[in-house]
């Protein structure tokens, strides 16, 4: 093995390290009404569907991506991390019937459903 290369191990431990000590990575958003949702986009590079989390609340909108790797580097520049993202969003009065997402090229789409609210839900987004 080139002795360069970290082993799965050394990554492993730098990111769970990585992990607890780290502060979640606040993320843009672009939201939208459409006629039958309130549409939600924001940039989540370098996580997979099952590193996302989705969370509806009575008007708030939450999602999280897990830290996906953080292997043992010397950075010239470091400014972000392969995961650990977060945004909460305030709906506006008469969304939240229901949730849908979905993940395709480091893009997460939320679509928030018109409707009265009526129970939480979690989800994970549909890969596209």
């Amino acid at each position: 093995m080139d002795k360069s290369q970290p082993t799965h191990d050394q990554v492993a431990a730098e990111t769970a390290r990585t992990a607890a000590t780290m502060r979640l990575q606040a993320v843009p958003v672009n939201v939208y009404e459409t006629a039958a949702a309130l549409v939600i986009v924001a940039p989540l590079p370098a996580v997979t569907v099952d590193d996302v989390t989705v969370v509806l609340r009575p008007g708030k909108l939450h999602f999280q991506a897990a830290l996906r790797s953080a292997g043992p580097r010397t950075y010239l520049l470091h400014e972000w991390e392969y995961g650990g993202y977060e945004r909460e969003v305030e709906l506006p009065d008469g969304f939240g019937s229901s949730v849908e997402a979905s993940l395709a090229n480091g893009q997460l789409v939320v679509r928030v459903l018109r409707g009265v609210f009526t129970e939480s839900n979690t989800i994970h987004p549909t890969a596209l």
